[in-house]
This record gives structure tokens, C-alpha cells and sequence, in this order.
């Protein structure tokens, strides 16, 4: 199949063809002539690689009010709330729920997802339903399956057996949640023992560590130590990491080097976050996110996920990275014309980096031919508008088309673009 995408315009406001054969880019530059089946006019549109959503629970969406909801909007009753349904959850349940979530994430971009899928306690459905559905949707997104320890690994007996056959059944990466276990002795002892798995069966780790307000939580430099000691750099991602938003300036500037050393990606996770933490706290109340900002000056990768959609923990959610984007921009202060943009790339290119596919992305000649095409055009509008993705192609194929919405005023149209 070859298809030719006239006047994308790059981040960078450049605008350019694109040509694509056999699913991927065969040449990229200004006015291209080629002979292809199918042309497609962006008319100077944006154009990004693929969004990536680098930290979704599919095996939880699209479960609120199961088997009650939610009442507080604590982690903590979320966590007690999703420990009463997941007993009786079944493969084709969690399949025909994330199934559902895929259909949406591509629709509006996302053709990479890594999902988190619960192992703790005796029912396997959640990972077998999600390696399930990663097979079946390859061709159209790419997804990574975790095997995540919701409990803790050391909290209940067997949960720590229950992870390792999580393994081989052949999960992308192991996680953990340090923090949640009963004492810090244990919460240490899983992180080690979650890098001892990584580098046994050659797995990529991804660990919700440090998701409190809690400024003495402290095992994301543990992480940095451990990824140094096994040789895992590149290969290891902190999620969540909100007791950054507690940490005093010294030991934030500190741990910056321990991360950036490491070679550690961090994913902020703002929908839920923005929602979860500092809810103990009377005024003034703290926003309890990871230092994106910093991270980043830092030399740090940092990335965005939805987290979570309709779930025990967040009652909305539509799956849209643009969305999570925009709402990260504001709560971490990355409002600045140049930071603009930037927000997007942790959206795309920098998610690509926390899952290790840049081998197999970006808009380069000889890489798969995936594309998103936003209905602005710049990154500014795009976080401002949260448009619909008006083309989304995978391997050189069209797969998803959304028709911009039309606003009248007493007959005339209304854009929310500046005349």
C-alpha cells in the first residue's frame, strides 16, 4: 500500500510530505512527487508520531461503581473497592473491557499502550485477559502488559510465587508497590527482589513507587541504585512518584543526579493524581506530583499515562494523552512557549522512550509509517482545543477518521480561533 501525506506541518513548524510504502516511511521533505495509491492533504495540520500512553490499569477500566462506589476518592478505598470485584472477574470480562479502552486510545492517537494488570490474589484473569487482548490488537497498537503487585509482594502469602508466574506467562515488565507494603523493610525487600526478577528474565521493570505525600517515602532512590547495580539502565521507569511534590529542595537536587545517572524514565500520571493526592491535607494543600519540570531540566525522561478511566479510582476519563497532557501542563507549570510543545513530545517521543520502542517509531525514512494528524495547527492549539484527531494511520493505513465538530451562533460559525 503507498500513501502520500501532503503539508503535515512538524512540531518544529516545518511543513512536509511524507510518503509511505509497505507500511513504512520511505521519504520525508518538501513537495515530494511520487506515484501513490492514496494521497491525503492535511492542509497544514499538525502531525506527531503516534501518542503513547505509557501507564493504563485495562484491566480495571470501565469498572466504577463495581461492586460499590467509591465514596471517599481515596487510593486507599479505591484499592479495598477494586480488592472486593477482582475475585470475580473473568477473562472475557477484562478482554471485553479493554478491548473497549483500545478502540478508544486509537481513535484518538494512541497506537502505544503499557498496561498494568493485577496479579496479587489467587485469580490470574486480569493478566491473561490483557496478554490476551495485546495479541489480538498488535497490528493496530502496541501494547506492554506489567505484572503489578496491587497488594504488595510480601503483604500476603504467595503473592510473591504469584508474580513470578505472571512472568512466564510472558508479561513485558515487572512492577511493584513498595510503598503499600506493611513496613519500609519490606517495601526494600520488594524492590530488590523485583530488579532480581527483571534481570533473570530479561524483563523491563516499572514500579508505582512513592505514590503518597508522604515526604519520607522514599524508594525511588533505592530504584536508581538497584538499575545501577544490575545494569539495567533505559530499561527501568518510577510511575506516579508523587511524594516528590513533599521533597525539600537538597534532597530533590540530590536525588536528581541518583535518576539521571540511573538512566530512569518517570511517568506522571495527572488524572488521578491531581485527584488522590493531598486529600489529607488541610490548607494549604499540596498538588502532589512528580517534579516533571525539574525532571526534565534535569536531563531526565519523563512521560505521561492516563492511568485510569471509569475505574474505583477516577470516575471519568476518556483515554485521551492530549487531555492528560494539557492537564499535567498546569499542574507542573510547563506553560511557557517553549515548555508548550515540550508537553506534547512527553505525549509522544518520550513515551516511546520509557517503553524502549524508539527503534520502531518517530518520523523517520525506514520507520513504520504511523502518524497522527490533530485538527490544529501547533502544539499550542492542540493542548489549548483538545482536538479531535482528524486522520490517525498505522503502518500506512488510515485507521481512524473523526469528523471536526461544527458550532453555529445564530447561524454563523463559532471556531475558538482568534479572527
Amino acid at each position: 500500500m503507498n500513501l502520500l501525506v501532503r503539508n503535515a506541518r512538524l512540531l518544529d513548524g516545518s511543513v512536509v510530505d511524507l510518503h509511505a510504502e509497505d507500511g513504512r516511511w520511505t521519504r520525508i521533505g518538501a513537495a515530494l512527487e511520487a506515484d501513490a495509491f492514496d494521497v491525503l492533504d492535511v492542509e497544514g495540520r499538525l502531525v506527531t508520531p503516534p501518542l503513547v500512553d505509557c501507564h493504563l490499569h485495562l484491566d480495571a477500566s470501565l469498572t466504577a461503581g463495581r461492586p460499590r462506589w467509591n465514596e471517599s476518592g481515596t487510593l486507599i478505598e479505591g484499592i479495598h473497592v477494586w480488592g472486593e470485584l477482582k475475585p470475580s472477574l473473568t477473562v472475557e470480562d477484562v478482554v471485553a473491557r479493554a478491548r473497549e479502552i483500545v478502540k478508544w486510545s486509537v481513535a484518538q492517537g494512541t497506537l502505544f499502550i503499557r498496561a498494568h494488570a493485577d496479579v496479587s490474589g489467587d485469580n490470574d484473569a486480569m493478566v491473561r485477559g490483557l496478554l490476551q487482548v495485546r495479541d489480538e490488537v498488535a497490528e493496530l497498537c502496541t501494547i506492554q502488559v506489567t505484572a503489578f503487585p496491587q497488594d504488595g509482594v510480601y503483604a500476603r502469602d504467595g503473592d510473591e510465587q504469584r508474580l513470578e508466574h505472571a512472568i512466564k506467562l510472558g508479561v513485558d515488565c515487572v512492577g511493584g508497590i513498595p510503598h503499600y507494603e506493611p513496613t519500609s523493610e519490606l517495601g526494600l525487600l520488594e524492590v530488590h527482589r523485583v530488579f532480581e526478577l527483571a534481570r533473570r528474565y530479561s524483563r523491563r521493570v516499572d514500579v508505582h513507587c512513592d505514590e503518597t505525600d508522604d515526604p519520607s517515602s522514599r524508594f525511588l532512590e533505592v530504584m536508581a541504585d538497584d538499575t545501577v547495580k544490575h545494569g539495567l539502565g533505559g530499561r527501568v521507569t518510577a510511575s506516579h512518584c508523587t511524594a516528590m511534590g513533599s521533597y525539600e529542595p537538597y534532597y530533590s537536587s540530590k536525588l536528581h543526579g541518583f535518576l539521571r545517572r540511573a538512566g530512569i524514565n518517570v511517568v506522571v500520571n495527572p488524572f488521578a493524581n491531581s485527584l488522590i493526592q493531598g486529600r489529607l491535607d488541610v490548607y494549604p494543600k499540596r498538588r502532589g506530583f512528580a517534579q516533571l519540570k525539574e525532571l526534565l531540566a534535569a536531563g531526565i525522561n519523563v512521560s505521561l499515562g492516563n492511568d485510569v478511566i471509569m475505574d474505583p479510582w477516577y470516575l471519568l476519563g476518556r483515554a485521551d494523552m492530549v487531555e492528560a497532557a494539557s492537564l499535567a501542563l498546569h499542574f507542573t507549570y510547563m506553560s511557557g512557549l517553549e515548555e508548550i510543545p515540550e508537553m506534547l513530545r512527553c505525549a509522544t517521543e518520550r513515551g516511546a522512550r520509557t517503553l524502549g520502542v524508539e527503534d520502531e517509531y518517530g518520523l523517520e525514512e525506514g520507520k513504520p509509517a504511523d502518524l497522527v494528524v490533530y485538527d490544529a495547527p501547533n502544539a499550542l492549539e492542540v493542548l489549548r482545543l483538545h482536538p479531535s484527531r482528524r486522520w490517525v494511520i498505522r503502518r500506512g493505513r488510515v485507521v481512524a477518521e473523526t469528523t471536526p465538530a461544527r458550532t453555529t451562533l445564530l447561524g454563523e460559525p463559532v471556531t475558538f480561533v482568534p479572527s
